[in-house]
C-alpha cells in the first residue's frame, strides 16, 4: 500500500470542504413556469390594521384639526398618508383589534365637542375622547384609496347596532341612519364592504366556544344587509388563534356558506408570550426562534385550508390573515401598554417570508392584514411627533406590491438549510407572479443570518430579454431605521445576478430580500 505525502494529505484536507460543498450544493434552484399560472394574488393580502392602541390612531394618523406644527387634512398626517399611498394599500381595517368590541360608533358621531369619553381599558387604561370617527376613518381611506374593513362590536354590543352602522355608512336612500349621516356632514355613503363580525370571539372579545359564536354569528349576519340581495357585503368570522383547528372545523361546519365571505385567522410570530425579548437586542437563537414561528405561518394555512376544502371545495370562503406580524417587548421607558417596538432587518425577514406563504397559497388566502400601519408591533411608520420614519417591513411591502392582483405563478424550489445546532430552517423563501404587462417579478428572501446563497432561477414558458432588480439588506440583522439615522436600512439596486439565455444567478447575502422584474 502507497502511503499518502504529508504535504499531499494536508492540501487534501484543505480542498475537502470545498469538494463537499461542490458535491451537496444541489439546492438554490428556481424552477418558475411562466405559463402555468391560474391563480391570481389579491391585492388584499397586502392589507393594514388601524386600532385604537397606544399611538396608532394620535399621534400616528391623527393629530386633530386644530395642529399647527404638523401638516394635515382634517387632521390626518398628509406626511403618513403620503408615504402609505407608495405602498399601494388595499384595504385598512378599524377600530380594532380587541378595542372594537367595547367599542361604539355613536360614540365617535357628531361635533366633537358633544362625544362622551371612555377609558380603553384594553390599551393602557387611557381616555378616549372618541375625536376619531366614522367619518374621519371612512375620510381617510379614501385619502390612502383603500377600501375600509370595519371590525363590529359583538363582545358588548348588540345586533341592532351593528344593522344601524351598516345604514348610517352604506345607505343611499331615506332611513333614519342616512339621515343622521346627512345631518354630520356626509352626502354620500362610503359603500363599505368589508365587516368583521367581531374579533378574536375567543379571547377578549367574548371568550366564547366555537360552538356559541358560530350561533352568534349566525345572528348577526341575518342582520347585515346591504339592502340589495346581491352580496354587497364581505361578512368575515372572527377566526382561529394559530393552530385552534377545531375553531375553524366548527365553524366551517356551522355557518351557512350563504352567510359566510371570509374565515379569519389571528398568528404572531412571538418567541415567549411572558418573554418576548427586545425588538433590538437580540442573539441569533432568538432570531431562529422567531423565524421558526414565522414559518409556521405554512403550516398554519395549510392544515385551515384543508379544513376548509373539506366544506368549501370550491373555495369561495376566503381565508383572512387579519392579524400577522412580530411582537416582543416594549421599547424601553414607554407605555407597556401601548405595545410600541422597534423594527428591524430581523422583521423585514418575517415580513417577506409571510407574504411569499400568502401569495402562494392565494387561491385560499384573499385578504391579510399586517398588525399594526403605525407606532405598534410590526409597524410600517414610526411617529414621533412632527418626525416620521419607515421601517424596514414598510421597504418590503413596498417592493412587493408589484405582486399586487397578479397571476401567481408556480415556483418549484430546491430550498437551502439554514443550520443553527441541531436545528434546521428552510433559508429560501420564493413566490413569483406575472403582472398585466406580462412582466415576470420574482421574490426571494434569504433568512439564514450567516450564509450568502446562490440562487438559480430558470424561467420556462417565456423567453427572457431583460432582468431588474432591487435588494433589502443591511450589515447586522439589529440594524433598524431610527429618528436619529432614518435611511440606515433602506432598498438599493441589485446587480449581484448573472443572465444566461433563461436562467439567472444570484447571489443572496444573508438576512436580504430581493425583488427580480424579469421581461419577456
Amino acid at each position: 500500500m502507497r502511503l499518502v505525502q504529508p504535504t499531499l494529505l494536508i492540501a487534501l484536507l484543505a480542498i475537502l470542504p470545498l469538494w463537499l460543498s461542490a458535491q451537496t450544493s444541489s439546492c438554490g434552484k428556481v424552477i418558475i413556469n411562466a405559463d402555468q399560472g391560474k391563480d391570481t394574488i389579491s391585492r388584499h393580502i397586502y392589507g393594514h390594521f388601524s386600532e385604537h392602541l397606544g399611538r396608532c390612531i394620535y399621534g400616528g394618523f391623527y393629530v386633530g384639526e386644530d395642529n399647527t406644527q404638523i401638516p394635515h387634512k382634517d387632521g390626518i398626517r398628509t406626511d403618513v398618508i403620503e408615504a402609505l399611498k407608495e405602498l399601494k394599500p388595499p384595504n385598512l381595517r378599524w377600530p380594532g383589534g380587541c378595542f372594537a368590541d367595547t367599542y361604539h360608533w355613536k360614540d365617535g358621531i357628531g361635533p366633537k365637542a358633544g362625544r362622551p369619553s371612555i377609558v380603553n381599558t384594553w390599551w393602557g387604561g387611557v381616555t378616549e375622547d372618541n375625536s376619531f370617527g366614522t367619518h374621519d376613518f371612512l375620510n381617510m381611506c379614501e385619502l390612502l384609496g383603500a377600501e375600509p374593513y370595519l371590525s363590529a362590536n359583538v363582545g358588548s354590543g348588540a345586533v341592532q347596532e351593528v344593522a344601524d352602522w351598516i345604514q348610517y355608512v352604506n345607505h343611499g336612500g331615506i332611513s333614519p341612519m342616512a339621515d343622521l349621516r346627512r345631518e354630520n356632514g356626509r352626502e354620500k355613503p362610503w359603500k363599505v364592504k368589508y365587516w368583521g363580525v367581531g374579533n378574536e370571539a375567543w379571547g377578549c372579545g367574548g371568550h366564547m366556544t366555537a360552538e356559541y359564536y358560530a350561533n352568534v354569528y349566525r345572528q348577526y349576519a341575518t342582520f347585515m344587509s346591504d339592502w340589495t340581495n346581491t352580496g354587497g357585503l364581505f361578512r368575515i368570522a372572527s377566526g382561529a388563534s394559530s393552530s385552534d383547528y377545531n375553531w375553524t372545523e366548527v365553524l366551517m361546519r356551522d355557518i351557512p356558506h350563504r352567510m359566510l365571505d371570509g374565515l379569519a385567522l389571528h398568528h404572531y410570530s412571538v418567541i415567549d408570550w411572558n418573554a418576548k425579548g427586545s425588538a433590538t437586542q437580540f442573539d441569533e437563537q432568538q432570531y431562529f426562534t422567531i423565524m421558526e414561528r414565522a414559518l409556521k405561518m405554512e403550516e398554519l394555512v395549510q392544515k385551515h385550508s384543508t379544513i376548509m376544502d373539506k366544506y368549501d371545495p370550491k373555495k369561495k370562503i376566503a381565508l383572512v390573515v387579519d392579524e400577522w406580524g412580530g411582537w416582543y417587548d416594549v421599547e424601553p421607558g414607554t407605555n407597556p401598554g401601548f405595545l410600541y417596538q422597534q423594527n428591524t432587518m430581523r422583521d423585514a425577514m418575517i415580513a417577506a417570508t409571510t407574504l411569499n406563504i400568502f401569495n402562494n397559497h392565494s387561491g385560499r388566502v384573499r385578504m391579510a392584514n399586517l398588525a399594526q400601519t403605525v407606532n405598534v408591533l410590526q409597524a410600517v411608520i414610526l411617529t414621533d411627533e412632527e418626525k416620521m420614519i419607515l421601517t424596514p417591513t414598510y421597504h418590503v411591502m413596498k417592493m412587493y406590491n408589484v405582486h399586487q392582483d397578479a397571476l401567481l405563478l408556480p415556483v418549484d424550489l430546491q430550498n437551502c438549510d439554514y443550520a443553527l445546532g441541531k436545528e434546521k430552517l428552510p433559508a429560501l423563501s420564493v413566490s413569483a407572479s406575472k403582472d398585466n404587462g406580462g412582466v415576470v417579478h420574482v421574490s426571494i428572501a434569504n433568512i439564514d443570518s450567516r450564509e450568502t446563497r446562490t440562487v438559480s432561477v430558470e424561467l420556462r414558458g417565456m423567453p427572457v430579454t431583460a432582468v431588474e432588480g432591487q435588494i433589502l439588506r443591511s450589515g447586522k440583522l439589529q440594524d433598524h431605521n431610527s429618528f436619529e439615522q432614518p435611511d440606515k436600512v433602506l432598498p438599493s439596486v441589485f446587480r449581484q445576478f448573472k443572465r444566461s439565455g433563461n436562467t439567472i444567478e444570484l447571489d443572496l447575502p444573508p438576512f436580504s430580500v430581493v425583488v427580480l422584474a424579469v421581461k419577456g
